[in-house]
Order: structure tokens, then sequence, then C-alpha cells
């Protein structure tokens, strides 16, 4: 008899002789039987996923994602705002519009305003550089909460802010001497994240012009024009101020190039054309942290690198309106959004390579530009060696990751072949437990994640998980 007839024959059966039928194989074949019984056991009821999906649907209703053109009618209590800084569950939001726009005594005030719970429930994070809605002001003593976030043109994760609109990549020439690879690890990093940049190099005091020519036409041949500055004598200063006119920018390097020197000497530099040099427009934060000068640290003189000062992202206004951001330094970018394909788009002189002759395509389409029959990229650049040596790199990572982590997560079933071809969905063992746990337990597990915060989230941000782990392997 075929499986065909047996099913539509079991279909014509009365429902006390399948219970029956269903009673006498569990007792003929028990293993099977338990292996069912442990499989409706590892699953989450229906009923609690159901509740599940409305309950963020509910949760999402009450803080409804806002376009960049929303306009939401304000109340008095309430005003528009951009995230300047963040530090630990405090948020600083400097006024942008408030209910009535001809009271302009509120513009510019800054409010210490807490995220809304709502906002972590459904893992809306809030970052520095964020347009947010602020309610439940008080306009006394100057606090609030954060009700709702507008939806971002851009985003960095590394330092993270939103809204960038470019980034500034600062080293120096000396003290600390610039490094050409440490150099191309941040130009690769800020290419990866397709907002503008400009290379600036500080500290050209220390150098000679000889040095500064020599610099200039290597960088040349890497397909950056460089902006050479210094805040002792003020070169470059107007030319950097002028760059970063009425934009959100992020200003990026190692620790110790100057980065919060040069955030003084811009925000006090006021001869760049466009400089409102009458009015104060941030008046409403004199007195503020926010206004004040940056806290300015040494060179160490037994490693020859620099000290860290800035501890958190900040926004702070230029006289030339825009934003830069503040943020702190770090020797090596972790490089974890760029792949192995996708690494060769991020230097200059590939591309450049591949464009001479019109849009030129290698041999193969997942060329990695090491010598392939075909690939139109020639070894001959002076990069070259820090292109193998971070394929490498990132080679090692993809290969750990894929062993680590693997390509995707395994879920709680897994198929088992039986006789004749049959297969069976059995529960996937958990390693190292030997006692399944209850029903009401994993249905209550489901419902636990709607109530974590996003600590989990700062913490991976201050590291990642696949560097985490690749660091305790070699220990």
């Amino acid at each position: 008899m075929t499986i065909a007839s047996i099913s539509a024959l079991r279909q014509k059966l009365p429902p006390f002789l399948i219970r029956q039928h269903r009673f006498i194989s569990a007792v003929q074949n028990p293993i099977n039987a338990r292996r069912q019984q442990q499989q409706k056991q590892h699953q989450p009821n229906k009923n609690v996923l159901r509740a599940r999906d409305t309950f963020k649907k509910q949760l999402s209703s009450l803080a409804p994602l806002l376009s960049p053109d929303d306009k939401p009618p304000l109340t008095e209590n309430q005003a528009i705002g951009t995230v300047v800084s963040s530090q630990a569950n405090f948020m600083r939001v400097v006024v942008n519009s408030a209910s009535q726009s001809e009271d302009w005594g509120n513009l510019g005030m800054e409010l210490l305003c807490v995220v809304k719970d709502v906002l972590k429930k459904i893992k809306r994070r809030v970052l520095v550089g964020d347009r947010v809605l602020v309610g439940a002001i008080d306009w006394v003593d100057k606090g609030g909460r954060i009700e709702n976030v507008f939806e971002r043109k851009s985003e960095i994760l590394d330092p993270p802010v939103a809204n960038v609109d470019h980034l500034l990549v600062l080293f120096s020439i000396e003290q600390p001497t610039v490094e050409p690879f440490t150099l191309t690890r941040f130009l690769v990093e800020a290419e990866s994240t397709g907002i503008p940049l400009t290379l600036a190099l500080n500290k050209v005091e220390l150098a000679d012009e000889g040095a500064l020519k020599e610099w200039k036409s290597r960088l040349h041949q890497w397909g950056y024009e460089p902006v050479f500055c210094s805040n002792d004598t003020k070169r470059g200063l107007d030319t950097l101020q002028f760059i970063l006119r009425e934009q959100t920018s992020v200003i990026v390097g190692p620790s110790g190039v100057g980065k919060s020197s040069l955030i003084n000497a811009l925000r006090g530099n006021r001869s760049v054309v466009g400089a409102v040099e009458d009015e104060n427009l941030f008046e409403n934060t004199l007195g503020s942290k926010w206004f004040e000068e940056q806290r300015v640290g040494e060179v160490s003189t037994r490693s020859g690198r620099g000290k860290h000062t800035t501890r958190n992202v900040s926004l702070l206004p230029l006289s030339g309106g825009g934003y830069l951001a503040d943020t702190p330094g770090f020797n090596q970018p972790s490089l974890m959004k760029v792949t192995k394909q996708s690494l060769a788009q991020y230097f200059p002189e590939i591309r450049k390579m591949l464009e001479q002759d019109g849009p030129g395509k290698c041999s193969f389409s997942d060329c990695l530009h090491i010598g392939e029959p075909g690939c139109l990229v020639k070894g001959d650049w002076e990069r070259f060696s820090y292109y193998l040596q971070l394929l490498d790199e990132i080679k090692i990572r993809e290969e750990f990751q894929l062993r680590t982590f693997g390509t995707k997560r395994e879920g709680g079933v897994r198929l088992k072949v039986g006789e004749l071809g049959v297969k069976q969905a059995e529960p996937r063992l958990e390693p190292k437990k030997h006692r399944r746990q209850s029903r009401k337990t994993v249905n209550q597990s489901i419902l636990d994640e709607l109530d974590d915060e996003d600590d989990d989230d700062e913490t991976l941000d201050s590291e990642n998980p696949i560097l985490r782990a690749m660091k305790e392997e070699n220990q």
C-alpha cells in the first residue's frame, strides 16, 4: 500500500481510532515518542509568541519612527533638539525649536535629559548627533526626557555618532611621528563609512619645509590632498574652518596628535568667512561644560604616544557654524565592517588603476588583486604591502569568526534522516546540559528578552565580541 493511500485511509478513520493508533505507536517506539515530547517542550507556546509580537507592536506604536521631514506638533513642555554629549544614563540636548517659534529665549538652551523607557524596550538607541523629541521639560531646572528619535541620514559606530556630514582624519608630523601603516588603517576605516573625509597633518611647526613637501607628494600618490595645520602658528586653521563650516564633522586620530587643541583653536578662530562677530548664537550655553575648552594632555616621553584626555564623545559648536565632534583617541581602528572583498575599494590607488582605461574589470569577479590571472591591479605602488597585510588580517578574522560563531545561528531543532529516507525533526541538545527546561521557563525566557536594557549594547561597543574572543583564544 502506498503512502498516499495510507494518508487517505487515515483521514477516513474516526478520531478515537487515530488516538488509539498514536498510543500503540508510542508504546511500540518509545524513543520517537519521547523525542516528539521533547520537541513540543522546547518549542515556545504559540500564544506566548503572539503576545510577544503584539506587545512589540504596541510599544512601537507608542514611539513611531520620525522621518527627517516630520514636524510633530509641540506642547509647551516639548521641544526638538540635538544630542551633543552622552555620559552614563544622561544626555545633553541643545534645543533647536520650541512650541512657539517667536520664543527665542529657549532656543540654544542646554537640557540634561534621560531616555524614555519605551525607547529602551524597543531597542531604539540614542546616539550623539541624533535629532530628538524632548518632553516633560522643566525650563527652570533645564531638564527633560527624550521621547523619540528622528531617522538618521548617516551613522558611524567607531566612535558612535549619528548624522555625520564629514570626517576629519588628523595626524601629527612629529610628537608622535606619523606612521604610514597606522595612517592607512585610519584612512581605510574612514573610507568604509562612505562619508566625505579630509586628511590633516598637525604640528607642522616641528618639521622643516622639505619634510612637508615630501609628505605632500607622498600623500598625493596615495590619492589625498592633505591640509597642513598648526595650533601654535595658526597655519591652516582658516582652511579647515572653511571646510568644516555648516556641517557636523567628526575628528578622529590617534591619541596625542592634538585633536582637543585643534578644536579649541578652531572654536577660538573668528577670521573665517561667514563667522558671526557681533551676535553670540550660544548665549544660553555660556558657563556650561559644553561651551568650555577641551582638556589637553601631553605626549608621553617614555612611549612617544599621546595620553587619553577625552573620555566621551561630544559635539562642540564652531564659530563659523556647524558642529565638531571630539572623540576619544584610539591607536588601532577595528575595521570590523571591512571584508576581504570590499577592502580594495577603500584604496584610491586601486580605484584609479581600475578606472584608467574606463570602467575596467578583472577576469574574476572575486579578484582580491594579489596577482590573479587577468588582474588589472599591479603591485608597483607604495601601499601594496599595507594592502596585503590588512588583507591577511581580515582573512584571519573572518576565518576565526566562521569557526567560532558559524555562518548562521543554529536553531533548537535539527532534522534526522530515518528509515526509507524519512526526515524527522528532533530537538537539538544543548551542550553540558542534561536536564531539559520546563515549558514555563522557555516561554518566560522569551518575554525576558523584552526587558533587557541597552547595557549589553554599550559594553559591546567598547570591545567587539569577535575581538574579545580572539584575545581570549590567544591567552
